[in-house]
């Protein structure tokens, strides 16, 4: 299980997505494993893929796009430099799990 876990209600700050899911994994390994996992779960229990998947677990950082959902895994450097928290300050935070 990823580390951080925050979701974003992005539906009054922007039109790109209606929803970010951000979170932390501890190794490339993991950020790996939760990619996979997310891409499985959202495949078997809702039947849909993401429209597209960005970057790999050994740059710290993949994002799944699955269009009113935006999934973003990072290492914790990674999410330390690109600060979307605070990028999207403005988003109201629906559930934050530390």
């Amino acid at each position: 299980m990823g580390t951080d876990i925050l979701l974003l209600d992005m539906q009054e700050v922007t039109l790109i997505t209606d929803c970010f899911i951000i979170a932390t994994g501890t190794s490339e390994r993991q950020i790996g494993a939760l990619s996979d996992e997310v891409v499985e779960q959202t495949k078997r229990e809702c039947g849909i893929a993401p429209a597209s998947i960005e970057g790999t677990p050994a740059g710290g950082w993949v994002l799944l796009d699955y269009g009113s959902v935006v999934v973003h895994l990072f290492s914790e450097e990674q999410r330390a430099h690109y600060q979307l928290e605070e990028l999207w300050n403005k988003a109201r935070t629906v559930l934050r799990i530390a």
